[in-house]
């Protein structure tokens, strides 16, 4: 492990994590991650960024120098369905993209309490046909996530499979949030040893996004969908993080139901690690692993 990690996860506790376990709105939660990430979240300079409508809303276009303009990471940004937005994980997405030699789309969804749950499933939908009418083939689509942007993709999965629409490549998923029961045993486990997630806001924000549909949902809940049938997947977590249930039992029952699934778990990192590609060496590393997978995951599409 690198020496820039402990720095980092204490600067994390003793910092980052009491304010998301006092801050009283959403409003100000919204603010102040637009604020951080612009401050500390930078991406390569050869990137281009372009705000284009999808045909399903507003998303954010990333292309790197070079990239295959045929093939195409729709991604989901993370932050428990009530903040976030495809600016705060636009340089993380552009290092992924430029790694994969893909473009990347970041769709604006639908945000709690305002408009909780199906809305952000339904515009997840929207935007993966949206982008396969512009002419962009299912088999040249990876689509990813993380936190709770990785519990919309899975959603999304599951939602395709029961449609039996068009399937994409491969779908990846960075601490995804899956099961909005709360019955997973490191929400309390980890509760101290998460650096940053506190433990005493995940009902509220289930609560928020829910908004009285049923936790056990498989589209709000993908831990509880049927996978037969889909793309192979990728998922990442950290030992620590109080979400590192949602990924361990998931990625069992995907088994159990014939799906070609890879769970890494890494040592002692913060929740969506990758976000801190800048100082990070372990983020770096992730992003240069899912992007070999990635370009991997879409030349065997091709072959096929």
């Amino acid at each position: 492990m690198s020496w820039q990690r402990p720095i980092l996860n204490h600067w994390l506790v003793w910092f980052e994590k009491p304010v998301l376990a006092r801050t009283a709105t959403q409003d100000v939660m919204r603010r102040r991650f637009e604020r951080s990430a612009r401050m500390f979240f930078y991406g390569p300079r050869d990137v281009a960024r372009h705000w284009r409508d999808l045909g399903a809303g507003e998303a954010l276009w990333l292309e790197p120098e070079g990239a295959d303009p045929t093939k195409v990471l729709l991604y989901f940004h993370g932050g428990g369905y009530i903040f976030g937005s495809p600016r705060t994980h636009a340089a993380m997405v552009s290092v992924l993209a430029k790694a994969a030699g893909v473009r990347a789309v970041l769709p604006v969804y639908p945000l709690a309490p305002e408009q909780p749950y199906p809305a952000a499933v339904d515009r997840a939908e929207d935007a993966y046909h949206a982008l396969v009418a512009s002419g962009i083939s299912p088999e040249n689509i990876v689509i990813g996530g993380d936190s709770a942007g990785g519990g919309l993709v899975l959603a999304l999965l599951a939602r395709l499979i029961q449609a039996g629409a068009d399937l994409p490549a491969a779908v990846f998923a960075l601490s995804p949030l899956t099961d909005l029961t709360l019955s997973g045993a490191s929400l309390r486990v980890n509760a101290r040893c998460d650096v940053m997630l506190p433990n005493n806001r995940v009902e509220e924000m289930a609560a928020a996004y829910l908004a009285g549909a049923a936790a056990t949902d498989p589209q709000a809940s993908p831990l509880f969908a049927d996978f037969k049938g889909c793309p192979p997947v990728w998922i990442a977590v950290g030992d620590t993080e109080i979400l590192l249930d949602d990924t361990r039992r998931i990625v069992p029952r995907m088994k159990a139901q014939g799906v070609s699934v890879q769970m890494h778990i890494a040592h002692d990192v913060p929740h969506v690690w990758p976000l801190f590609h800048n100082t990070l060496p372990e983020a770096r590393q992730t992003l240069r692993q899912l992007a070999g997978w990635i370009r991997t995951r879409l030349a065997a599409a091709n072959e096929s």
